[in-house]
């Protein structure tokens, strides 16, 4: 028997996933869902690349995209990386059920900005769950979960593309597995550890905070939506930092040092080594560069 399988997915991480279900034995992709109206989107040029039958919808949700789906056989559908609304017809449609793929522990950080908010919250560990949707929102039954620690100097940025990404293509691929073995776990999630955030949005840095929440506030913002302060009224957000130890002891949000090898500003009894730096619509540049263009001295103070 081959497994007839759809993917709904955007980025390289859906054409990573459509790869990896290639390399499945009996196993074949009928059709794929990328972004509506998105030529350049990575699953769009794979689909299309190996002539896989591609639809592509302005909302899932539409009478047309049901309908659609209504007129393919498949065995199981494969959400992966999906920020559309999928309605249930769409969902309990394939004859085995739908899996997707999740950033996080469920039913921990539910909603579309979880590995932001496991880094902001200050978890120590997060991981990648692969569920059952029904009709809330990551609710349904788990899977399959992998756990990772989170590094102390992790960023969002860091902690997917180093980790997350490929323990979850990995975790779809055994899923897969798993189903074509006839026994997927459905396990179903405990509510009362549910916790749900929405979109992260632009975060400012408050200097008030202790040192390891403005930390972990512009490394759960990095590289997206950004965490930013003020310097002179002007809104610059901070990237690619790093929390040391500090001899120096200065009012929080101090700069300490400006030169080639560290720019640092002081929080607390710990410095925020700077790495790059992007004004209001511009480019991130190097920090130092940042300083120099700008005619900072040390001493001077963000968030004024």
């Amino acid at each position: 028997m081959t497994l007839k399988i759809a993917i709904i997915g955007q980025s390289p991480f859906g054409e990573s996933v459509a790869k990896r279900i290639q390399e499945i034995q009996n196993t074949e992709i009928v059709c794929i869902i990328p972004p509506y109206n998105n030529k350049e989107d990575p699953l769009y040029k794979f689909s299309n690349e190996q002539k896989i039958r591609t639809l592509q919808f302005k909302k899932l949700r539409s009478k047309e995209a049901i309908e659609a789906f209504n007129n393919i056989y498949i065995d199981i559908l494969i959400m992966a990386y999906v920020v559309d609304i999928v309605p249930i017809e769409i969902i309990n449609y394939p004859k085995l059920g739908t899996i997707q793929y999740h950033p996080s522990l469920l039913p921990k950080h539910r909603g579309p900005s979880s590995i932001n908010w496991s880094i902001i919250n200050g978890d120590k560990e997060t991981g990648i769950t692969i569920f059952w949707p029904d009709r809330g929102l990551d609710t349904g039954d788990i899977l399959i979960q992998k756990r990772i620690m989170i590094k102390e100097n992790d960023s969002t940025g860091s902690l997917y593309f180093n980790s997350l990404y490929s323990m979850g293509v990995d975790a779809i691929a055994e899923s897969i597995n798993l189903i074509i073995n006839g026994d997927p776990p459905k396990i179903p999630q405990i509510e009362k550890y549910a916790t749900y955030e929405g979109w992260c949005k632009e975060q400012e840095i408050k200097w008030n905070k202790t040192s390891k929440d403005i930390y972990n506030l512009i490394r759960g913002c990095d590289p997206q939506p950004g965490a930013w302060t003020l310097y002179k009224g002007e809104k610059i957000y901070l990237y690619d930092t790093k929390l040391v130890s500090n001899n120096v002891q200065k009012e929080n949000g101090t700069i300490l040092f400006i030169d080639e090898k560290e720019v640092s500003v002081s929080i607390g009894n710990k410095k925020l080594i700077i790495g790059r730096i992007k004004s209001k619509g511009k480019k991130k540049i190097n920090a130092y560069e940042w300083m120099v263009n700008n005619k900072i001295k040390p001493f001077s103070k963000l968030g004024e």
